[in-house]
């Protein structure tokens, strides 16, 4: 299987590898967004025609790209990796034109709890700043959702404020490339 980007994470021995959504990856992505874990966040649990309308136009929007992320080639989670310019969230800040955003679910139930959240999410963050003129990457997840919050803030991102969006009351949050790339320099991951 082709990848976009992968790595070994030797602090939870792991290789940690991320593709393009395909159109075959939909029923999957459905089941992930029905889980008792997932729903009351992303609130797509849908009946499959309505899931399969909104994901097709997901994976056809050119602002972003959707991923499937796998751990030793498992698919387990599911990312959307997008340009802040043409979101919504563009509303919430003064946005550089290479600002990226990040949505993120662990779809697995057996991936919960073992702490693979955060290599995951540096992992893409660092794949996220190999574009040279990102220099912020911006989350907004839910404001109940602290487990996340708390992943998000370990990985460098610092809350901003509250805000009000049309699905969800999110916390906005920066990382800044300085202090991801600071906060993580003696971390060794290895490309593959």
């Amino acid at each position: 299987m082709r990848f976009d980007y992968e790595i070994y994470d030797p602090a939870i021995a792991r290789t940690l590898a991320f593709r393009q959504v395909q159109e075959g990856d939909g029923p999957l992505v459905h089941k992930w967004m029905n889980e008792d874990h997932v729903h009351p966040y992303w609130q797509l649990n849908l009946p499959w025609p309505a899931f399969h309308t909104h994901f097709q136009k997901a994976v056809n929007d050119p602002h972003q790209t959707l991923y499937i992320g796998c751990i030793h080639g498992m698919a387990m989670s599911y990312w959307e990796a997008y340009w802040v310019r043409g979101d919504v969230i563009e509303d919430f800040y003064h946005p550089h034109p290479f600002d990226q955003g990040i949505h993120l679910l662990i779809g697995e139930k057996d991936f919960l709890g073992r702490g693979y959240a955060l290599p995951l999410l540096k992992a893409m963050v660092q794949f996220q700043f190999r574009h040279e003129d990102t220099s912020k990457v911006v989350a907004e997840p839910d404001i109940r959702n602290e487990k996340m919050i708390h992943v998000f803030q370990a990985c460098g991102f610092r809350p901003v404020g509250p805000i009000t969006l049309p699905d969800k009351e999110a916390l906005l949050m920066f990382c800044e490339r300085e202090e991801f790339e600071r906060r993580w320099k003696d971390e060794a991951f290895i490309r593959i």
